[in-house]
């Protein structure tokens, strides 16, 4: 395994007491098929501390920050840990540099990428938190994830997608937009959808994602960028 260097952990700001923690943050399953036999974990285990860890955290601040009611601050959380959010944070953090990948994985791009690197990020909170305790981890969170909240706020990023898109057609056209699948591939435990966001008869967008409503929320984003309804 690569060495992770000192740069790297200083970006993070963490003095790991036990760097092996955090070398299995960043080890996908895919490198232990190509490394049979040696004493290696993945990152799963890890990943669904983190995932749990930053819920709570994010909870917390939004909870002591916001006078808000309950569905709000749902918004705002699943905005702040969407992976979408968390695989950008991880590329400002160069963790996609540091990661244990197979060489097929290496050269994936896209979304499933952006899944490996919101999952390694999620596992790096549970390695912190392991290793340092839940107030460490939180000032962790606070300063790389939610330091995103002004600017959600601000363009009502925590907006449903689909809500959003309904509300600006029925002010601005009058009209509900609806969604036709267009297109359908992969085996039934990888499909892919691709759906057309329709108002009345004429296309806006197109959407694509792992699920048909996954794919109806694309297309409705990319509508509203389209239409600059957002």
């Amino acid at each position: 395994m690569r060495e992770i260097t000192q740069n790297f952990i200083k970006k993070l700001g963490i003095n790991f007491k036990n760097i092996n923690l955090l070398k299995t943050a960043l080890t996908h399953r895919s490198y232990l098929n190509e490394h049979r036999g040696k004493n290696l974990e993945h990152n799963e285990r890890l990943e669904f501390l983190g995932d749990a860890v930053l819920e709570l955290a994010t909870t917390r601040y939004l909870y002591s920050h916001f006078d808000k009611p309950e569905g709000e601050l749902t918004n705002l959380r699943a905005a702040l840990v969407k992976g979408e959010s968390l695989a950008k944070i991880s590329e400002e953090l160069n963790i996609n540099n540091f990661l244990f990948l197979s060489r097929g994985e290496k050269k994936t791009n896209g979304r499933s990428h952006n899944y490996i690197l919101a999952d390694a990020l999620e596992a790096i909170i549970g390695a912190i938190y392991l290793d340092q305790g839940f107030s460490a981890t939180e000032k962790f969170i606070t300063k790389h994830i939610i330091k995103e909240l002004p600017a959600i706020i601000d363009n009502q990023l925590y907006r449903d997608s689909k809500s959003l898109f309904q509300e600006k057609a029925q002010e601005k056209m009058g009209v509900t937009p609806n969604y036709k699948l267009i297109a359908e591939s992969g085996p039934d435990h990888n499909k892919h959808f691709k759906v057309g966001a329709y108002l009345g008869s004429s296309l806006v967008a197109e959407g694509k994602g792992e699920s048909k409503q996954e794919a109806q929320q694309d297309a409705a984003t990319k509508s509203l960028e389209a239409k600059k309804w957002n």
